[in-house]
């Protein structure tokens, strides 16, 4: 299989991107877009920017595309200013490739020939002989005399892909590039387009709402709200240890508590819970649903419908499912926690929990259960994140369209 070049660092050394105070308004009146925001992109990494519709995400690609001006901060892409308030590099000139969410190939031209649009600089026998390359790097050589209509959506991704990557940029944007491809196909063309990135060692940057994407695709992710980047970090860290309840909720369920944290454990609604790092004084804690159980024991609860504890049942708390949600791999309950022993706490009105258990779990509506702690919770930053402790949290709907 071919190999493309990937263009060089200016002097090989730093982060091929880096923001600095960026910000951004579309009008006078209305909210900053992008809030004085900073950021690094290292070299070869791919970095997905995740957040809700509205965040800023797409703005900010499209400032280090420059498609937008930023009202004040730094642009650097390879080791050049190309946006300040002095300084404006065109779009064309900054090496900067774009990966559209919808493809935008042009139906006219051949695959060869999409793929080959971006190299007028070359000879026409360089660029078809550069776009049959690429071509055979993305594995689209048997339809490179194809037009976009007669490809399958995961065919046109990749011809896309093919396209920006032919002009060796510095780096390389997607904007929601697997949105309008249907779930079957939506994974094995993420992973093929991840393993293209990697074989070339382009440095991207991915818009995406979807957190699984997110989380499998990146090796850094960057959650946005309002603007600003509420967390960034690898994949397995910024998952497991959010650090507001908005990251916590956004990138997953999770169970929000509150809590009075004595070193490693905090005494909660549900008892004593052990925390990620030692904390003292009132606690707002995420407690992830794969980190609850249920406990099926006679000893210990009744699984029948509309069962009570036993009287040995002692300090383990009680639930009772609300709604259950069966998703193949696992089932996600909603549950009630009940009063009565050590469940009876300060903090424990109405308190809802999510507790994921395997997909063979008898449990149903109306069944009272014991539950218990199976792992760490995180202790989060005070006064962020807009959830309410005492309640569970899931990632909002994805939307067929982003918004700014």
């Amino acid at each position: 299989m071919a190999e493309v070049s990937r263009a060089p660092h200016a002097d090989g050394l730093g982060p091929i991107v880096v923001l600095d105070g960026v910000s951004k308004r579309y009008s006078s009146a209305g909210p900053l877009a992008v809030d004085d925001l900073s950021l690094s992109v290292r070299d070869d990494e791919i970095l997905c920017l995740l957040g809700p519709s509205g965040c800023g995400k797409t703005t900010l690609l499209r400032l280090i595309a420059g498609f937008e001006r930023p009202d004040s901060g730094t642009v650097t892409v390879a080791g050049s200013v190309v946006a300040s308030q002095r300084v404006w590099v065109h779009p064309e000139r900054r090496r900067i490739g774009f990966v559209f969410q919808d493809f935008a190939l042009f139906p006219h031209l051949t695959v060869l020939d999409n793929v080959a649009f971006g190299l007028a600089r070359l000879p026409r026998d360089a660029r078809r002989k550069t776009a049959a390359e690429v071509l055979d790097l993305v594995g689209l050589t048997v339809f490179k005399a194809r037009y976009p209509h007669q490809l399958s959506g995961g065919q046109q991704q990749r011809v896309a892909l093919a396209r920006a990557l032919a002009t060796e940029p510095h780096l390389l944007l997607l904007d929601e590039p697997f949105s309008n491809l249907d779930a079957a196909l939506r994974g094995s063309t993420r992973d093929e387009v991840r393993a293209i990135l990697k074989r070339t060692g382009t440095t991207a940057i991915m818009v995406t709402h979807d957190q699984q994407e997110a989380l499998s695709f990146a090796d850094r992710v960057a959650v946005m709200r309002d603007g600003r980047i509420e967390q960034v970090g690898d994949p397995v860290e910024v998952y497991l240890t959010p650090h507001t309840a908005f990251v916590a909720g956004f990138l997953g369920r999770t169970n929000l508590l509150r809590g009075a944290a004595h070193g490693p454990v905090a005494a909660t609604a549900i008892g004593p819970v052990p925390v990620a790092q030692s904390a003292s004084g009132r606690v707002v804690l995420s407690l992830r649903p794969e980190h609850l159980e249920f406990v099926t024991s006679a000893a210990t609860a009744d699984v029948t419908a509309g069962g009570e504890a036993p009287p040995d049942a002692g300090a383990i708390p009680r639930v009772k499912v609300l709604r259950r949600e069966f998703k193949g791999h696992d089932v996600t309950f909603e549950c009630l926690l009940l009063g009565g022993g050590a469940a009876e706490h300060a903090f424990a009105a109405d308190q809802r929990l999510l507790v994921n258990a395997s997909p063979d779990c008898p449990a149903t509506v109306g069944d009272v259960l014991a539950v218990r702690v199976t792992g760490a919770a995180v202790v989060l930053r005070h006064g962020a994140g807009a959830a309410t402790p005492g309640t569970s949290t899931r990632p909002p709907p994805a939307t067929s369209a982003e918004q700014r």
